[in-house]
């Protein structure tokens, strides 16, 4: 019987049309899912987005959310993986909303929330008592990072956790304040921790612990590094040069490269910060390392190809590569593109600083102070999220900037130089955006 139906003419098609049935829903899942979106910038830490079939031009009335969650106050951006999204906020009764310099004191509380990607509905939180004396304080700066089985966060005021992903449970806490005698720098604890093997390398503040690496399942200090005005807000970075992997730590006072495993000095190169404002991880293309900060200031660095060690190229050159404020640049070759503190999306060269084109049309019509878009890139494709809360796609180029479309996703719902702004960085993740600002969380599908 078997074998009569496996001559019949029509067996093997049948045979066939079963398989793809059988199997589409998996090769579509795989396409729609793409990646998790682990951490800021995404798995690699550098703002890549690999997922096919997503748009590049939007729909006549707009992209719609799949769902959207209430929130309260903050500037960090969701972790997306698996079937869970993690967000950080800040829950006070007092106006957080404040447009200044001066650190602002009021008390709430700092909530870590996980949600179901399906729905957004809280599978769990956790809010633990905060005091704040930052200037703009509206919350949390971090973007939860989800390392395996577990979770961490850190808040603006240096509650560092660690938790169980699924469940929410404490495994190990340090308030770093405390437990390195510091206060937070102006604008908070700013910088994302690293995952390193084992270990977990956060900026921390106080006497010789500007920079600490913890073990990551125990929370057990593994070794400290260095001592600054103030602990700023460069994440740690980690590059390979000469051979070796150097961990780049930049504070208001050097750029300094140490071995990730031991916390030795290979070299260190004196950088004086504005107002202890760097906050780019620096850009490595080649034997170049680049480095910008407020007021103009930038620094290019040339690493040794035979030996951890480095030298000055040239720094602080008007009208030479960008002075990052909200936004990490992007290298692509030997060309750097990002966001300068007048507001401008431009380009250069990272080997000279020369400048290969500028524009403020990804966030307005004309140059405004801090002006911020977040850059995304997938395959040719880029996506700006800009601080008016529009998406846009184009195509960036050391020939230019040519804009694809644009469309209004959310609201900006805070205040800098006198204007409503969206500083939060979106995450890219099942072939969705995710981005938050003061009052929701939203999931906006962006496949074809």
């Amino acid at each position: 019987m078997i074998q009569r139906i496996a001559r019949h003419p029509l067996f093997f098609r049948y045979l066939i049309l079963s398989v793809i049935a059988f199997a589409a829903p998996w090769i579509h899942a795989s396409v729609v899912r793409g990646e998790d979106w682990p951490q800021w910038m995404g798995p690699n830490r550098d703002n890549q987005w690999k997922a096919t079939q997503v748009l590049t031009k939007f729909p006549e009335g707009g992209l719609k959310a799949a769902w959207s969650i209430p929130v309260s106050g903050g500037y960090s951006g969701p972790a997306v993986v698996g079937n869970r999204v993690y967000v950080t906020d800040l829950m006070t009764k007092s106006d957080a909303k404040v447009d200044n310099f001066n650190r602002n004191a009021f008390e709430g509380k700092e909530r870590v929330l996980c949600l179901d990607n399906e729905n957004g509905k809280v599978v769990w939180s956790h809010e633990y008592a905060v005091k704040y004396a930052i200037s703009y304080p509206a919350g949390p700066r971090c973007t939860p990072l989800v390392d395996g089985d577990r979770l961490y966060t850190l808040g603006a005021e240096g509650d560092l956790f660690c938790f169980e992903a699924a469940t929410g449970k404490i495994i190990w806490s340090k308030q770093l304040k405390e437990v390195y005698k510091t206060n937070s720098a102006l604008w908070g604890y700013a910088a994302h921790p690293l995952i390193d093997g084992d270990n977990l390398i956060t900026l921390a503040g106080g006497d010789g612990s500007q920079t600490v690496c913890l073990n990551k399942k125990t929370g057990a200090e593994v070794w400290r590094f260095g001592t600054a005005p103030e602990q700023g807000y460069s994440p740690p970075t980690i590059i390979e040069a000469a051979g070796v992997r150097q961990l780049i730590l930049i504070n208001p006072a050097a750029v300094n490269s140490v071995d990730p495993a031991t916390g030795k000095l290979y070299w260190s190169i004196e950088y004086m910060a504005d107002n202890g404002s760097i906050i780019m991880s620096p850009v490595h293309s080649g034997n170049y390392l680049f480095v910008g900060g407020y007021s103009n200031r930038n620094l290019l660095i040339e690493l040794d190809a035979k030996e951890p060690k480095a030298k000055e190229v040239w720094r602080n050159q008007a009208k030479k590569g960008m002075s990052p404020v909200n936004v990490q640049p992007m290298v692509i070759g030997d060309v750097v593109y990002g966001c300068d503190q007048s507001g401008e999306m431009m380009a250069f060269q990272i080997a000279t600083g020369d400048r290969l084109w500028e524009t403020s049309k990804p966030i307005s019509a004309r140059p405004q102070g801090s002006g911020t878009a977040f850059v995304v890139r997938n395959q040719d494709i880029f996506y700006l999220f800009n601080e008016s809360g529009e998406l846009v796609t184009a195509k960036m180029t050391p020939k230019g900037y040519e804009e694809i479309d644009r469309t209004k996703i959310i609201e900006p719902s805070n205040f800098a130089f006198g204007r409503e702004v969206v500083w939060c960085a979106p995450a890219f993740a099942n072939g969705c955006i995710y981005v938050r600002n003061d009052e929701k969380l939203i999931k906006v599908p962006l496949m074809k």
